[in-house]
């Protein structure tokens, strides 16, 4: 039921944003947040601030739409995941709120798409036939610096894998599934100029000029934070670790990695080769993941491949996690100004789970995140998560298909009949300290901006018939036969439009197609200011300096004293009437024979002269040579002594 003190806020900072005035800060708290969770505290020893509430999304209004344009919040892919040897498409076909949740819903359904053959270069039709959801709040709503928790139940039978839940952060510079944003860009967290990352890193420290209204010198990138990553499976004891399935990671992923003396894969690092100082809970069974270490993003040329890290830890968990609703919590302070300081810190219904430490990082020169971070939730399925390793024997591996008996063979047993699954999230909550300037509200934030690099390459963000990376928000607009299909007349009416047709038309604080969710914004947003050419001042060294005065002194000199002779001529030029003899200076004829413009006839020296030729107009006859007719060229000669008296 909707708060009605709240309410009135919310639509008075409708009001006042639009004309820019002081907003109440609820611009993004769903209004069907209980006023108990309006503030809270954090569970991390020696934090003693007060934490305000920033957004919520409790999924109490069924039947919302939150396809791309159809939700302020969150945007539900309707693409093909190709990441990580992905089996599934995503759909927003497979997300409903209902029943107070958010389900998505994995289920068998075949998908035709548009693939791209690396090898061939050429594109070709391919299917996959596993239809899933992620919803994401990429350049929607983000955080720098807080708390945020999900209460969720987890989907499937917790002893058959092949299921890939996961609720986690990715930093706005990237947007999750579109390789093109991440390359280069996931998960750096670096400000550093080295010679290691000054390929790979797209932007980097050593960038002296600033682009895209970015600080220069100042290293960017898309750190990766996951509050839960779920591994179901057959239980048993695993190698090298105390956990044993079901479990679920959490993991800060980071670039640059650790490039020699790399951890072995399902091994316990050994002692300086990873980093130290973490922290893991005592009340819960958790322990340092040794199944993830991070990968190798390999790129030509090879200065351009980089190695990532994960730092996670697995924590058992049991069949309850699949029944009920529990709480996971990330507890992110951002480092200092110089990027020392700062931690994550990983909780299960109120109890600590994993902690990382600034310090922790100095092994890599690596930061805990400060950039903007948006929220994701989806379930995947893919070859990488909770399959056979190796292939089975007998299988290709070629393909995956439930009920083909030449392609089911590499699925995890049990699978087909798992499916489908509902992964539920009961609500999102964000908090962050109050009066605390290294948490921030945004997405494009004054101190790390990211609008005018997303537009400046928002072909990477988008698929190829998209016209935007994200459509505009619908404000209303949908078909209706009564109020209550647009959200009942506190949210919006079931107007006519024409006799046959009506629609939805929303109040001031709710918005969609049928007016089913709370409008979202900042109550002050950070607006770039339009970048202008600076000249920077030119330094020079003072030897230098003195050095081309002399030079441009000299210069001038010499350029005065050349015109100064020009004009000298001017002035004692006498033109001559030549007779046609052989001694003389004239050239008669059509030109035939005539020797280049600047060249004495006669000796083939230089001829200094003030112009080419003057025309024999006006010269009587008995100056030309009677034996020859033709035109006359007479050369005015600077030196008289050159001529014939």
């Amino acid at each position: 039921m909707i708060k009605d003190s709240l309410s009135q806020c919310l639509r008075l900072a409708a009001f006042t944003y639009a004309i820019g005035g002081i907003t109440c800060g609820a611009s993004w708290v769903d209004p069907d947040t209980d006023r108990q969770y309006h503030t809270t505290k954090a569970h991390t020893h020696g934090d003693d601030r007060e934490y305000e509430l920033v957004f919520s999304d409790e999924f109490e209004v069924a039947g919302r739409s939150l396809a791309d344009g159809d939700d302020p919040r969150w945007t539900a892919l309707n693409k093909n995941d190709y990441t990580n040897d992905a089996l599934h498409f995503y759909s927003p076909e497979n997300v409903k709120t209902e029943n107070g949740v958010l389900n998505i819903t994995t289920i068998h359904k075949t998908n035709k798409y548009k693939a791209f053959n690396e090898k061939t270069k050429q594109y070709y039709i391919d299917a996959k036939h596993v239809q899933s959801a992620m919803v994401q709040g990429w350049n929607k709503f983000c955080i720098t610096g807080g708390i945020v928790e999900f209460s969720a139940k987890l989907p499937g039978d917790p002893t058959v894998g092949g299921l890939w839940p996961a609720l986690w952060m990715l930093g706005n510079l990237a947007r999750g599934t579109y390789v093109g944003s991440s390359d280069y860009v996931w998960p750096f967290s670096y400000n550093e100029c080295s010679e290691d990352t000054r390929d790979s890193q797209k932007i980097n420290a050593c960038d002296k000029v600033a682009h895209y209204s970015m600080e220069p010198g100042r290293g960017r990138g898309s750190p990766e934070i996951d509050l839960l990553e779920a591994m179901m499976g057959e239980p048993g004891p695993l190698p090298n670790t105390p956990i044993q399935r079901p479990y679920f990671s959490t993991s800060l992923q980071v670039a640059p990695g650790i490039k020699q003396n790399r951890p072995q894969l399902g091994h316990q690092p050994k002692a300086g080769s990873w980093y130290e100082g973490l922290e893991y809970g005592k009340h819960v069974n958790s322990s340092l993941n040794p199944f993830f270490y991070g990968v190798t993003l390999i790129h030509e040329p090879k200065s351009f491949t980089y190695q990532s890290d994960a730092i996670s830890a697995n924590t058992h968990i049991g069949q309850t996690y699949f029944d009920d609703f529990h709480d996971y919590r990330v507890e992110w302070e951002p480092p200092e100004r110089n990027g020392t300081g700062g931690y994550l810190r990983w909780y299960l219904d109120k109890q600590f789970v994993f902690g990382i430490q600034g310090d922790s990082l100095s092994l890599t020169g690596t930061e805990i995140p400060s950039e903007p971070m948006y929220l994701l939730m989806n379930t995947a399925v893919a070859t990488t998560w909770g399959f056979p390793q190796p292939c089975p024997d007998g299988c290709d591996c070629d393909c995956y298909e439930c009920g083909n008996p030449d392609c089911s063979c590499g699925f995890p047993q049990g699978f087909c009949s798992n499916v489908p699954a509902h992964f539920e999230i009961e609500h999102v909550r964000v908090w962050q300290a109050k009066n605390e300037s290294k948490h921030v509200l945004g997405c494009s934030t004054e101190d790390r901006p990211t609008a005018h690099f997303i537009a400046g390459s928002k072909k990477n963000y988008m698929e190829p018939e998209d016209k935007e990376p994200l459509k505009q928000l619908q404000n209303g607009g949908g078909l209706c036969h009564k109020d209550s299909q647009c959200g009942g007349t506190e949210r919006g009416k079931c107007t006519p439009v024409s006799r046959s047709m009506s629609k939805c038309v929303c109040n001031d604080a709710f918005t969609g197609p049928k007016c089913l969710a709370h409008k979202g914004f900042y109550d002050h947003p950070y607006v770039p200011k339009q970048q202008s050419l600076k000249l920077q001042p030119l330094t020079v060294p003072l030897g230098m300096a003195i050095l081309a005065t002399i030079i441009a002194i000299g210069f001038g000199a010499t350029l005065f004293a050349i015109v100064r002779q020009k004009r000298q001529e001017d002035r004692d030029c006498q033109y001559r009437k030549v007779h046609a003899s052989p001694s003389t200076r004239t050239i008669l004829g059509s030109g035939i024979g005539n020797p280049p413009q600047g060249i004495n006839a006669n000796s083939g020296q230089p001829a200094q002269q003030q112009s080419s030729y003057q025309n024999h107009q006006g010269t009587s006859n008995s100056q030309v040579s009677q034996a020859t007719k033709g035109n006359v060229r007479t050369y005015c000669m600077i030196d008289g002594r050159l001529t014939d008296e």
